[in-house]
């Protein structure tokens, strides 16, 4: 293996993006020591559009598009992004290989004016631009008034403290590693709310025919993860999940005991249809399309 040739990798340029491009550097440096990394800032669509939200400028492919285009030109070698922004088909060419170990995937929600959901007033307004999250917030607290707010994290946190609106919603992992986890004012039962498909999981993307990157990454795996979230990407697979439509799904592993929940629902909240499924860790990929099967029989022609 050739330890002279430097390591490209591709990010964007938000502050959690960096930081978790800087923990895959660390990560490759303690595995491979004498190997030569750079990291790569690549502004993308969705970095640019802020002002309108990402199902209306078509999903959370805008995240990984351009940075997919570097990879395939050959001026990147490897990209990590945030599996929840990762599209259920990668482009010809790209594979996924490698997974870090899963941060808390649950959310945070974050007031100055209440603990938690319950807590806030009649008619409160809460900012978010997932529709997961909306839907869910609406089935829960049908009085509330959910406005779209995009932008990285301390973006969000700004308009929370102007007064925009009286709550927002994070990613627990996101405030994790930013070592921001104290701007939660507490974490989000996923009874209330169930987490966006692979969120909170750091995924390394790499080209097909790179097998010295290949090797590279391969110490840097961690089975679980790569596990649970490629089941709930399978069930997300099935139900042709994008940014238009609202989908929660969290797979665990104990031991070898694997666990999936997951739910679609209407935007407004009015229906929120949940499953789940048991079985064997060898199992999961298909117990993740049985699942999405379910759901997608439930919900019938034209709900999503």
């Amino acid at each position: 293996m050739n330890n002279q040739t430097k390591l490209r990798i591709g990010t964007r340029g938000s502050p959690l993006a960096l930081a978790q491009a800087h923990e895959t550097q660390d990560r490759l440096a303690a595995a491979h020591v004498g190997l030569e990394t750079e990291i790569v800032i690549i502004k993308t669509t969705g970095d640019i559009i802020l002002h309108r939200t990402l199902a209306d400028i078509g999903g959370k492919g805008l995240f990984t598009k351009e940075i997919d285009e570097a990879m395939l030109a050959g001026d990147i070698d490897i990209a990590v992004n945030s599996m929840k922004d990762v599209p259920t088909w990668l482009p010809d060419g790209i594979i996924l290989p490698c997974m870090l170990p899963r941060e808390d995937p649950r959310d945070a929600f974050i007031s100055s004016n209440a603990a938690d959901i319950e807590g806030l007033k009649q008619g409160a307004v809460v900012g978010t631009s997932s529709l997961r999250r909306q839907a869910q917030i609406l089935h829960h607290r049908p009085d509330l008034k959910v406005v779209s707010i995009r932008g990285n994290v301390q973006t969000r946190l700004r308009k929370l403290e102007d007064g925009e609106v009286d709550a927002t919603f994070l990613a627990l992992a996101g405030l994790n590693r930013l070592g921001m986890a104290d701007a939660a004012t507490s974490v989000v039962p996923v009874d209330v709310c169930l987490p966006a498909v692979g969120q909170g999981a750091i995924g390394i993307t790499c080209r097909e025919n790179d097998a010295r990157t290949q090797g590279l990454l391969e110490p840097l795996n961690n089975p679980a993860t790569l596990t649970c979230v490629t089941a709930e990407r399978a069930m997300l697979e099935v139900l042709d999940g994008s940014c238009r439509t609202p989908i929660g799904g969290l797979a665990e592993l104990d031991g070898n005991a694997f666990t999936l929940r997951c739910l679609v629902a209407r935007t407004d909240g009015s229906e929120v249809l949940e499953t789940s499924r048991k079985g064997a860790a060898s199992d999961a990929v298909s117990l993740g399309k049985d699942a999405g099967d379910e759901l997608l029989r439930r919900a019938g022609p034209g709900y999503f």
